[in-house]
Parts: C-alpha cells; sequence; structure tokens
C-alpha cells in the first residue's frame, strides 16, 4: 500500500468503534491522518489511542471531503441519511450496520470471498457478525463440494447487542449472586444462567430477523440465491465469541477427514479438532484434554476456530457437521471491516 489515508470512525466510543480503533494499529494501516466521531454529547471527550489521545467530533456535521475512509459503527437511520453524503463527497464508506445489506447495488463483503464484488463502489456492507464467521468455513466447503443445504444452530455473546449487553450481563449476574432483584432492559429476559432464543424482531414467517440475515447475507456473499440455509438464534450469558453449530449437505461426496485437511490449510481459519474418545474412571464426564472451539479460546482472536468435524449420520457420505467460535467484535465486525479497507486502499490508492 503505497499511500496513506486519512481515516474516519463513526460510532468510536462503541464496542465495535474500539475495536477498529485497536485493529487499525494491530495490522499497521496506512495512517495519514484517523479522526473520531461520536454522538453530540460526546464531542470533545478524549479516546485514547496508540498514537495518542484523539478528542471526539460530531459525527452528524462531519466534512467527509477530509476523510478517504469512513467507518460506519451507528445503527438505527443513522447510515442511511449520511452514507450519500459521504460517498458524494469522494470518501469511502464501509457500514457495520444492516442499513445497506440487502441492496442490489451494494456490494456485501468477507474479502476472503468475495473482495472483487467492491468494484468501483464507495459504498460497502459489512456482514452480520454471525455470518461473517460461518462464511468462510462454509465458503470453502462449497468450493469444494457444494452445498445442497446448510442448517446452522448460533450461541452467540451478550457483547452482540453492544456494551449495553455486556454490562447488563456483568451487573445481573452480580445481582443474582447476591440476591438481589435481576432487572432486565438490553434483553427481553433475564440472561444470566439462561438462554434466550430470541435475536432481534420476530418475522411473519417465525424465524428472528437476525436468522433471516444469516439466510439472506449468505446467499448473497456466495452470489446464490436459490442456496437452502436454515438458522435458528439464541442469546447465551457469554461476554464475547459467537459459536455456531453447522449441518451441510453436499452436492459431491465428502470425508470428514478431508473437510479437516481443507479447513486446516484455509488462512483464517484454527483447527481445533483433537477429541479423546471415550474416558477411564479418573476422567468420567470430564474430557479435558479434548479440543475443540470454545468462547473461552476464541476471545481476541483475529482467526475463528473450527473443530467437531464429523461425519453427518442422516445425510451420510454428503453430509458434515461442524463447530466454530469466532470473536464476533473482531472476525465478525471491525477486523472485516478493516480487511475491507486494506483492499479499497491497495487497489484504489496507487
Amino acid at each position: 500500500m503505497d499511500k496513506k489515508a486519512r481515516v474516519g470512525i463513526f460510532g468510536a466510543t462503541g464496542a465495535v468503534g474500539k475495536e477498529i480503533i485497536k485493529v487499525l494499529f494491530d495490522r499497521n494501516f496506512p495512517i495519514k491522518e484517523l479522526r473520531l466521531f461520536a454522538s453530540e454529547k460526546s464531542v470533545g471527550k478524549k479516546v485514547e489511542t496508540p498514537v495518542g489521545k484523539i478528542s471526539l467530533e460530531n459525527a452528524n456535521t462531519a466534512d467527509y471531503s477530509k476523510l478517504d475512509v469512513a467507518f460506519f459503527a451507528i445503527g438505527g437511520g443513522w447510515p442511511k441519511e449520511n452514507a450519500p453524503r459521504a460517498t458524494k463527497a469522494g470518501c469511502v464508506v464501509i457500514d457495520n450496520s444492516s442499513t445497506f445489506r440487502y441492496d442490489k447495488d451494494v456490494p456485501l463483503v468477507v474479502p476472503q470471498i468475495n473482495a472483487n464484488s467492491i468494484g468501483k463502489s464507495k459504498l460497502i456492507a459489512n456482514p452480520n457478525c454471525t455470518t461473517a464467521i460461518a462464511a468462510l468455513p462454509l465458503f470453502e466447503i462449497y468450493k469444494k463440494y457444494g452445498l445442497k443445504k446448510v442448517i446452522i444452530s448460533t450461541y452467540q455473546a451478550t457483547s452482540g447487542a453492544g456494551s449495553e449487553g455486556m454490562d447488563e450481563l456483568l451487573s445481573q449476574t452480580k445481582n443474582y449472586l447476591a440476591g438481589k432483584k435481576v432487572e432486565n432492559n438490553v434483553f427481553a429476559y433475564p440472561i444470566p444462567f439462561n438462554l434466550i432464543p430470541q435475536i432481534d424482531v420476530f418475522l411473519e414467517n417465525s424465524y428472528t430477523k437476525e436468522e433471516m440475515k444469516v439466510v439472506w447475507e449468505t446467499r448473497k456473499i456466495f452470489g446464490n440465491e436459490k442456496l437452502s440455509v436454515s438458522c435458528t438464534s439464541v442469546r447465551i450469558p457469554t461476554l464475547r465469541v459467537h459459536s455456531e453449530s453447522i449441518t451441510v449437505e453436499t452436492e459431491k461426496k465428502v470425508k470428514a477427514a478431508d473437510v479437516k485437511k481443507l479447513l486446516s490449510n484455509t488462512k483464517g481459519i484454527i483447527l481445533r479438532d483433537e477429541i479423546i474418545i471415550g474416558n477411564d474412571k479418573n476422567n468420567k464426564d470430564n474430557p479435558k484434554k479434548s479440543i475443540y472451539p470454545m468462547p473461552l479460546t476464541a476471545t481476541g482472536k483475529y482467526d475463528i476456530e473450527v473443530g467437531r468435524i464429523r461425519q453427518n449420520l442422516i445425510f451420510g457420505e454428503y453430509g458434515i457437521d461442524f463447530f466454530v467460535a469466532g470473536d464476533q467484535l473482531l472476525r465478525g465486525a471491525a477486523l472485516n471491516a478493516v480487511e475491507i479497507a486494506e483492499f479499497v486502499v491497495k487497489e484504489r490508492f496507487k
């Protein structure tokens, strides 16, 4: 990358915004100038970064002509109002919200899969974190064996609901253990020691919007609108990392051992798949030596973990089951966004 970019992060005080700052410097992104934007009430406050403290500016009054790349980490109707202003001023926008993901004229990108779909677009959508985590191993299988059916169950951390989600888990857990009243505001029900099989609103087909995001986005990223995908999404009481149980029916015959080899050689994937068959008397029901993906081990990692790869008992030689865990604030959001920006800078800023 020959040229340095003037970078703006909008929503810099949120969970994803904070991670984008970290990832930019971890990956030595070519920054000429870094500016941070947030709501009007935060203007003037300072954010600590690897290059010192930076004062927050008003996201609503930004001059996009002074930026080359803008990371949008603000939801609601804000991106729809501000993205046109930014692109008209010549700024490339990478939007982390769902606002533009289903617009046929806006590329939805996982760089390892479909970076070339970006073309000359100045507005690029970052996929839902759950989709981004599943997409990479799924696409490797899709390329080699084809996919007839994809069935996904997700186990999503509270940080998927932002910093407020994590705060609610921590405060509710503390109150629960102290015997105090547990009050929930972010989630529909108390989250400590509980599972909530609803993320986002229910739609007319009885799926939640989160579940349908996985369906719609996987099809768009793969460039296959007919791909059969079904998803069930569950909120769980962890702070970070989304985990997913995935079953696929393939078009060609497939062996679990071959899939392990395929995914172990895929950039962006860590294979954690060493199981101990049975247990001795001193280790009954406590398989400490088995290795598989977990939130505990995937937290803070750029790569996603894949394991529990096995032949599916229903689809037989045409089916595979596997389990993935990925830090949704990184691989599912900030890292993917920065990788998109890296591609854009490399291709356009010569």
